[in-house]
């Protein structure tokens, strides 16, 4: 089995091709250890520092200098749409004071698929749909952002 302990951010600078990929769904993305299967079918480990998310594009690096490229799985998520900024900015308060991650887009806003969080947006005269996407919420204003160095945190 590979493990995979290293993360480097998709911008951090210009890095041998990656061998194969891993699609993970945003829940996946967001522990430091689970076990997975890589595209090609290979086993691998995920063994990263807490408290960061992977995001589209992150690599991953094991202590054999393999190189592995994440992917964000397709998932099932709610989506609305809509051209009303004032309309859109209400759903994106009423999500967030909910702690709900949310996908911002231009005309779009995405949150995993949830019947009680789509009621509360039928609830403002929205209608969400139901897709398979890739799911990539906002980061937040205080994301972290991964690499070795740095300072750390005490939370």
């Amino acid at each position: 089995m590979i493990t995979l302990t290293l993360v480097r951010g998709q911008h951090a600078g210009p890095v041998g091709a990656p061998e194969s990929t891993i699609a993970l769904d945003y829940d996946q993305r967001t522990r430091s250890r689970l076990r997975a299967r890589l595209d090609d079918g290979r086993e691998a480990a995920l063994d990263v520092a807490r408290g960061g998310v992977l995001r589209e594009g992150d690599l991953l690096y094991s202590g054999e200098g393999l190189v592995i490229c994440v992917r964000a799985a397709l998932e099932l998520v709610s989506a609305v749409y809509c051209d009303d900024p004032l309309a859109m900015a209400r759903l994106c308060y009423h999500l967030g004071n909910r702690h709900v991650a949310l996908e911002i887009g231009a005309g779009r806003v995405a949150y995993q698929a949830d019947h009680v969080l789509d009621e509360l947006v039928r609830g403002l005269s929205l209608e969400p749909v139901r897709e398979n996407a890739p799911f990539q919420p906002e980061g937040g204003a205080y994301g972290h952002h991964h690499g070795q160095g740095g300072h750390g945190h005490g939370h």
